[in-house]
């Protein structure tokens, strides 16, 4: 994933501590099989262009709050009920986690505790996810570190 292989670089280059890790997984019927790439068999009917920037956001914000630690994305292709399979899409770090004051406003405009930004990244990226018929959410990890992002997305896998 190209988007994952550019957040790594502008990691090293800054010599920070803070490590990325990507995972693809197939669930199906509550079983999990991770994969090395992506399966060219799923497909989403999205603007790949809007999706990436949702996604570039989450990496990003994840990495501006965690000095130290970990940022990981996983991406699973859920096969459903009925075929309707899902796209869930996970940013997870270990940084400061989503400050109590913030967490009921998360994807409202101009909502932020950071020193940079304009706190429309998230406003703007529940309104792509939305417009492609997903969900997405955030929420503190129950261990007290960090926090973690989700975008639900329909998918397609062809051999249905």
């Amino acid at each position: 994933m190209d988007l994952v292989d550019d957040h790594k670089r502008e990691l090293q280059k800054s010599n920070s501590s803070t490590k990325l890790l990507y995972e693809f997984k197939i669930e199906e019927d509550g079983m999990s099989t991770r994969q090395d790439n992506f399966s060219p068999d799923i497909f989403i009917n999205a603007d790949k262009i809007r999706v990436n920037q949702v996604l570039d956001n989450l990496l990003t914000n994840a990495i501006k709050f965690t000095e130290e630690g970990t940022v990981s994305i996983s991406i699973t292709f859920k096969k459903g009920k009925n075929q309707m399979d899902r796209i869930i899409a996970r940013v997870r770090d270990t940084g400061t986690g989503i400050h109590p004051e913030i967490l009921p406003r998360l994807f409202s405009k101009f909502v932020t505790r950071s020193n940079m930004g304009t706190g429309l990244g998230l406003f703007i990226s529940k309104n792509i996810v939305e417009a492609h018929g997903g969900k997405i959410w955030g929420e503190n990890n129950a261990d007290g570190q960090g926090a973690t992002f989700v975008i639900s997305l329909p998918a397609k896998g062809t051999n249905q």
